[in-house]
């Protein structure tokens, strides 16, 4: 069943330089605080999804020259939103729950922790402080960061598919890839993204088998406010 829905979440995504891993609520449940927990039994199926480099062609700039008009907030949450909406007409038969990662509760929590999801799914590997043996930072505030095996830091975690009828008791947890793996290089990585994430060295800590283009990387360099202006869309 699993695999079912997998596959066709991948002919739905794939073409549009997404990404769709699956989790049980479970896996993510049992690493968070109450506080944090999804609302569902520990055996339903979710799916966290990922934008690769390619989504800015794929995806981005096909969106934003047919919905022109109608593209009053951010390009890329609007664009996703749009996507991940069409996705739950393919499954007419299944409840599909969306989750973005830009959402948050009244509490001003996000509703899901991005990097956990993507953690707990095998997706990407969340360093944090607490993967470094020999702690270097004292009182300091240090945030944790996800690497993809293949694209390093140069993607993003966009949002969460969740299958409230799907139960998947007997789903295999798979690791994510450890690809940042001596103490060296994770104190590298965190202190790149902690003091110096401006300048996206930390997105190639590994050797990457793909990255944003240089148009892409100015769009993103880009104030919000004024991204409208590089698609040529007037606010």
């Amino acid at each position: 069943m699993e695999r079912c829905v997998a596959e066709r979440l991948r002919g739905a995504l794939g073409p549009l330089g997404l990404e769709a891993h699956a989790f049980k609520v479970g896996w993510y449940n049992a690493v968070l605080q109450p506080a944090f927990h999804l609302p569902y039994p520990d055996d339903t199926l979710a799916f966290v999804v990922l934008s690769t480099p390619s989504m800015f062609d794929k995806a981005l700039k096909p969106f934003v020259n047919k919905e022109r008009l109608k593209i009053i907030r951010d390009p890329v949450d609007q664009c996703v939103s749009h996507h991940l909406s069409r996705v739950k007409e393919k499954f007419p038969d299944q409840r599909v729950d969306v989750m973005f990662d830009y959402e948050i509760l009244p509490s001003r929590k996000p509703k899901f922790l991005a990097q956990t999801a993507a953690h707990v799914a095998g997706a990407a590997y969340y360093y944090q402080r607490k993967d470094v043996k020999l702690d270097p930072w004292g009182k300091k505030k240090i945030y944790g960061v996800c690497i993809h095996p293949k694209y390093g830091g140069w993607f993003a975690i966009r949002g969460l598919l969740l299958f409230p009828d799907l139960q998947v008791p007997f789903l295999e947890q798979p690791a994510p890839i450890d690809c940042v793996s001596t103490d060296e290089k994770r104190i590298e990585l965190l202190e790149q993204f902690n003091f110096h994430w401006q300048d996206g060295r930390y997105r190639d800590i590994i050797e990457v088998k793909e990255k944003y283009s240089e148009e892409q990387k100015a769009y993103f360099a880009t104030p919000p406010a004024e991204r409208f202006r590089l698609l040529g869309l007037t606010q």
